[in-house]
């Protein structure tokens, strides 16, 4: 039988001692966490593994023993390190040693065929696989939806068997932190014992500066609690958010743009009244050559031309107060970007209204003329429209009905021309004013629901959000355990951005473009915004 023994980097110079991990039985691996060196007491080791367990909820026990031989001989403590296998009784048992003087290792596995104490002891395979504690302690493994590729020397990993490895790491936290500076009755060697020295001295510097550092460690506290849940993306996007609507107002009060701003909207609402104008005349006429109905052309441009009329008034008659109401309205930037960004799309519905006003009325019409156009079209067919029961029946007409259908048929068969073609231009219009509100709410979507902190954790400690591992072979000699590396393989940002992003508040309806087309060809009005009858695609 082979058993994966994980071994922390930062145990392969420590002292001889004990091994401290967890043993998970269906994965056949044992994953060490810290050594315990000599001397100790057994019965404090004991306390103390049933502190740590009692706090986690891992069941850490004495897996084995560890020798690291130096220069000097170590024969008497070679005895002593069998001999404690009847102290702390576990099966298996691991025996690693680093030998004297070389880079090689002995990896043994024992266990008793029997409940006896005499029973015969059987040995089996170790396969040992060094990983970092670190970063194995930090990372956040997910499942990795495509694995790396082989590279040479290394093996990709599924991260099924390594769930049990990382969460028993990250969830052993506590006997990392129960020695750190070695002021206790047991010593323990583990991944911060590389940095006790600079563990001391940030210590003592928080114990002298008093409450600005309490003040420090409560904000690292606070934000290391954030980063382990959804809410340090929210946290960052809406500091971000904040930080862009302020920089924007500060803009916005420099060199007085609001009254720029004001001198500059009429004219350019004028500008696109002006030019609306040219259009209609040009509708009224003779367009790209098309022979329209005169009388109802004249009839809809004069109609159009008063609505424009009317608008030009309003906009004149709020010139005045066009500085106000920006400058009021210019304040919402404080409360982040996306506000005013938000703000700005009602500016825009507000200030191209009789566009949509002018999109309704032909949409409304030309929709009245295709309904009318496949009533009278059944009606020729000796077919209706039944509505009790929701489909076409077949129905007997006299002379009268069939005379009065065609006549209507041909008047609005004529009239279509000339009612699809102001259907045509004022939909092209009322799209291309929604193609600059959708950009703004999708800058407002990028800015709510984009993962920040994430993406920069990403960037930062790309081992913190981790898509699997891979293992480098370290050692594979005839007669010798088979070494590996864990290395943490960082997840791609694009994956990043589909777990982590955010939900969108104010999503707009999902049409597909068969739907779309089918909405347009049939007049039906296309509104940027969910309605409660709307079917999700």
């Amino acid at each position: 039988m082979v058993l994966k023994a994980f071994f922390p980097t930062c145990c392969t110079s420590a002292d001889s001692g004990l091994l401290v991990g967890r043993w998970v039985p269906e994965q056949s691996s044992a994953v060490v966490l810290a050594v315990v060196h000599f001397p100790f007491i057994p019965v404090q080791v004991k306390e103390l593994l049933a502190q740590v367990q009692q706090a986690s909820q891992v069941s850490v026990a004495v897996l084995g023993t560890w020798c690291h031989r130096r220069q000097e001989t170590e024969e008497s403590l070679g005895h002593f390190l069998e001999g404690l296998g009847a102290l702390f009784s576990h099966e298996p048992w691991l025996q690693l040693c680093r030998e004297r003087g070389s880079k090689s290792w002995s990896c043994k596995a024992t266990r008793r065929q029997g409940p006896a104490p005499l029973a015969p002891v059987c040995e089996d395979q170790v396969m040992l696989v060094f990983y970092d504690q670190r970063k194995v302690l930090l990372s956040r493994l997910h499942p990795p939806a495509a694995l790396p590729e082989h590279q040479a020397g290394d093996a990709t990993a599924s991260t099924g068997g390594l769930a049990a490895v990382f969460d028993t790491v990250a969830r052993s936290e506590v006997l990392f932190q129960s020695d750190r500076f070695d002021d206790g009755p047991v010593r323990l060697t583990h991944w911060q014992s590389e940095g006790v020295e600079a563990s001391i001295l940030v210590e003592l510097a928080k114990r002298a500066a008093g409450p600005i550092c309490l003040l420090l460690a409560c904000l690292l506290s606070l934000i290391s609690a954030a980063s382990s849940c959804w809410k340090a993306n929210t946290l960052v996007s809406v500091l971000l958010d904040m930080a862009l609507g302020l920089l924007l107002l500060s803009w916005l009060h420099r060199k007085d743009r609001f009254a720029q701003l004001a001198e500059a909207l009429v004219p350019v609402a004028d500008r696109v009244a002006e030019e609306l104008q040219h259009l209609l005349q040009w509708l009224m006429g003779v367009p790209a050559g098309l022979k329209m109905n005169r009388a109802l052309d004249q009839v809809l441009g004069r109609f159009f031309l008063y609505h424009i009329h009317l608008w030009i008034s309003y906009i004149h008659l709020m010139s005045p107060f066009i500085e106000h109401i920006l400058w009021h309205l210019g304040l919402s930037a404080c409360l982040g970007l996306t506000v005013a960004l938000s703000i700005l799309s009602d500016i825009i519905s507000l200030l191209t209204f009789h566009i949509y006003c002018f999109y309704v009325y032909g949409a409304r019409l030309y929709c009245l003329k295709i309904h009318g156009l496949s009533s009278l079209w059944r009606l020729f067919r000796g077919k209706k429209w039944n509505v009790l029961r929701q489909r076409v029946d077949s129905c007997s007409y006299d002379l009268d009905q069939l005379f009065i259908g065609t006549l209507l048929f041909t008047i609005l068969i004529f009239l279509l021309p000339t009612t699809a073609l102001y259907y045509l231009v004022f939909t092209l219009l009322r799209l291309l004013v929604v193609t600059v509100q959708g950009l703004v709410h999708l800058l407002v979507d990028l800015i709510n629901s984009l993962p920040l902190y994430s993406l920069g954790l990403r960037l930062c400690r790309p081992y913190r959000l981790a898509a699997g591992v891979k293992f480098r072979v370290l050692e594979h000699e005839a007669g010798r355990p088979l070494r590996l590396l864990m290395q943490v393989n960082p997840l791609p940002f694009s994956r990043v951005v589909r777990i982590y992003r955010l939900p969108s508040c104010g999503r707009p309806p999902k049409h597909s473009w068969g739907s779309l087309c089918r909405r347009l060809l049939f007049g039906e009005l296309i509104y940027p915004w969910r309605q409660r009858g709307d079917r999700q695609d």
